[in-house]
C-alpha cells in the first residue's frame, strides 16, 4: 500500500472519522486506534477528526489532508453501526467540505458494521471474562447479555441483535438478550430484571462497543444495581471491544473497500430511504448535520469530574436537580458525546444523567443550541422499557 497514487493520478489521503466525547479516556482510545490504524497504510497521509466536542474536529484532518498535497481522500467511520452519525452527520460535513474545494474528491467508506472479526474480538473479551469467572457454571447455565448503545434507527440496532445471535449461536450460552444503553427499548437495567427472571445462574454483561465513556460506566452500574436484587445470580462484566486488532483489520478493510469499489454501505434497509416499519416519516429527510454548535470545543467540552476512567459522577451529579429531559445528547461520554443520534426523535436522552428523569420531548422543537432542526418522533418514545422507565429511585 505504498504506492498513494491512482492510475488517473490522484494523490490518496485517509481520513478517519470519529464522533468524540466529553471524556478523556474515549478521545485517546479512538486516537490510539487511529494511529495503530496508521500503520496498515505506509506511505499514506492519514489524519483523523471528530465530529464534535473533541480536537481536531473532522474539517482540520481535512484541511491537513489537502495541505499534504491530497487530491483525493478516503473518509472512513471508526463507529460499529450506520445510524444517524455514519449516514447522516459525516456525509453532511464531508459533502459540504468538497463543494468548498474544487478539485478535491472525497469518497465515504463504510461503518465496521457485522463482520466475523467484529464478531472474533467480541468473542475475545467474553472469553477474557469467563476465564477470570471460573469455569463452574456450564455455558448451558450462562445467559449472555449483549448491550448495544441504541438509536433511533432500526438497522442500527437489529444489528446489535445479530451480534448477539452470533456470539450466542458461536460460544453455546443456554440463552441470550440485546439491550440498550438508551434511546431505545429495552434499557439495560429493565433488560437485565428480565434476563434474571429467566432461571440462569450467571449473566455474562458485555458493552458492544468501541470505546469507554459514561455509557460503558452507566452499564455496569446498571449490573452492579441488578445484581445486589438478584444475589443467587452471578453477574460478569466482560471489556468493551477498544482496539483489538480484529477491529483494526476490519476498519483498514473498510479503506480497501473504497478502492475495490465494493464500498456499500447499507441503504436496503436505511431509513432516510425506505419506508422502514415505523419510521416512514423519515424517508427524504434532507441529510444535514447537527453537530456545527459543539465542533471542536475540545478542553471546554472535556468532562472534568473524573480521570481517564468514567466513574458515572456526571450522571450521580445530574440526579442532584431537576432537568427533566430524556435528551439522547450523551453529554460525551464514549462514542457519543453530545449523542444526539440525532435522537432523531427527540428522544433525547442526555446521556449525562438527564435521560433518568421522564419529558421525552417528541416535538420536532428548536431549542436553544441554536439548531433549528425538526425530526419525525420516535415512534416508540413512550415505551414502558425505553428511555422513559430510567428514572433515578428515591430510595
Amino acid at each position: 500500500m505504498a504506492d498513494v497514487m491512482t492510475e488517473t493520478g490522484e494523490k490518496l489521503g485517509l481520513m478517519i472519522c470519529g464522533h468524540g466525547s466529553r471524556n478523556r479516556g474515549a478521545v485517546r482510545e479512538f486516537a490510539q486506534l487511529a494511529e495503530r490504524l496508521k500503520t496498515r497504510f505506509p506511505g499514506w497521509p492519514v489524519e483523523y477528526g471528530y465530529l464534535e466536542f473533541a480536537n481536531p474536529v473532522i474539517k482540520d484532518g481535512l484541511d491537513r489532508l489537502r495541505e499534504q498535497g491530497c487530491t483525493r481522500i478516503l473518509a472512513v467511520p471508526g463507529m460499529l453501526f450506520a445510524a444517524g452519525h455514519a449516514k447522516n452527520d459525516i456525509p453532511s460535513v464531508l459533502n459540504t467540505y468538497q463543494a468548498q474545494h474544487e478539485g478535491l474528491t472525497i469518497t465515504y467508506g463504510r461503518e465496521l458494521a457485522v463482520d466475523t472479526r467484529m464478531i472474533r474480538a467480541a468473542g475475545d473479551r467474553i472469553r477474557e471474562a469467563l476465564e477470570k469467572a471460573g469455569s463452574d457454571v456450564p455455558l448451558h447455565e450462562t445467559l449472555l447479555m449483549v448491550v448495544g448503545r441504541g438509536a433511533s434507527d432500526p438497522d442500527a440496532n437489529s444489528n446489535v441483535a445479530k451480534i448477539t445471535r452470533m456470539l450466542w449461536e458461536g460460544f453455546g450460552f443456554g440463552w441470550a438478550e440485546t439491550c440498550y444503553s438508551g434511546v431505545t427499548f429495552p434499557l439495560v437495567e429493565p433488560g437485565l430484571e428480565h434476563a434474571a427472571k429467566l432461571g440462569y445462574r450467571r449473566i455474562v454483561v458485555f458493552p458492544y462497543f468501541l470505546f469507554s465513556g459514561v455509557l460503558v460506566s452507566r452499564i455496569y452500574n446498571n449490573t452492579d444495581e441488578v445484581a445486589e436484587r438478584h444475589p443467587d445470580i452471578e453477574f460478569v462484566k466482560a471489556g468493551y471491544l477498544n482496539d483489538h486488532p480484529q477491529v483494526i483489520d476490519t476498519m483498514a478493510d473498510r479503506v480497501t473497500e473504497i478502492l475495490q469499489g465494493a464500498n456499500l454501505m447499507n441503504c436496503q434497509m436505511c431509513k432516510y430511504r425506505e419506508q422502514v416499519l415505523g419510521f416512514e416519516a423519515d424517508v427524504g429527510r434532507p441529510q444535514e448535520s447537527h453537530h456545527h454548535h459543539v465542533e471542536g470545543l475540545g478542553a471546554d467540552a472535556e468532562c472534568k469530574l473524573c480521570d481517564d476512567v468514567c466513574t458515572g459522577a456526571c450522571e450521580e451529579q445530574a440526579a442532584g436537580h431537576h432537568h427533566h429531559h430524556d435528551h439522547g445528547h450523551s453529554h460525551g461520554h464514549h462514542h457519543h458525546g453530545h449523542d444526539h443520534d440525532h435522537h432523531h426523535a427527540h428522544d433525547h436522552d442526555h446521556d449525562h444523567g438527564h435521560h433518568h428523569h421522564g419529558h421525552s420531548h417528541d416535538h420536532g422543537h428548536s431549542h436553544d443550541h441554536g439548531h433549528d432542526h425538526h425530526h419525525p418522533p420516535y415512534p416508540h418514545a413512550d415505551h414502558p422499557l425505553g428511555p422513559k422507565s430510567m428514572k433515578k429511585r428515591s430510595t
